[in-house]
């Protein structure tokens, strides 16, 4: 049964024992996710052990002080990226911009050919590949511009 945990983890102990733990896909998405979420996170970590001893919070540059990190910002909202890169004419679009044209053989030794968007891996609004089919008149037309 394959496993529904991101493969990548970091579990950090506070001072009073309790874990906190961080997944990701990769290793880009973990560095913005504890980038983004640091203070947030050990904040919680800090009120909950508090409340438990009914000691008063601690103050957030007490908390970054505590794992050894800087307050990049407080109380700020992070937008979400926006990716606009002008529609083109030739090939397919998406959202996103020119799709990539892409072939190559898949996992299961098979060939592939399709059409891949711009957006970074791993972006919540990546739109989806689109694949041309053996069958189709556009596969032997297919002109990649990457082969993989």
């Amino acid at each position: 049964m394959p496993s529904t945990e991101a493969p990548i983890s970091i579990t950090v102990k506070t001072p009073a024992g309790s874990l906190v733990t961080v997944r990701a896909e990769s290793g880009e998405e973990l560095d913005t996710i504890v980038a983004h979420s640091i203070a947030a996170i050990a904040s919680a970590a800090q009120e909950l052990e508090s409340a438990v001893r009914g000691t008063p919070a601690p103050t957030t540059q007490s908390v970054a002080a505590a794992f050894n990190a800087n307050i990049i910002e407080t109380g700020a909202t992070i937008p979400a990226q926006e990716y606009t890169q002008p529609a083109t004419i030739g090939g397919r679009n998406c959202p996103h911009g020119k799709m990539t044209a892409i072939q190559g053989m898949g996992k299961d030794g098979k060939p592939y050919k399709g059409y891949f968007c711009p957006a970074p891996k791993g972006a919540f609004d990546k739109c989806k590949n689109q694949y041309v089919t053996v069958q189709s008149p556009d596969w032997n037309t297919f002109v990649p511009e990457q082969i993989k």
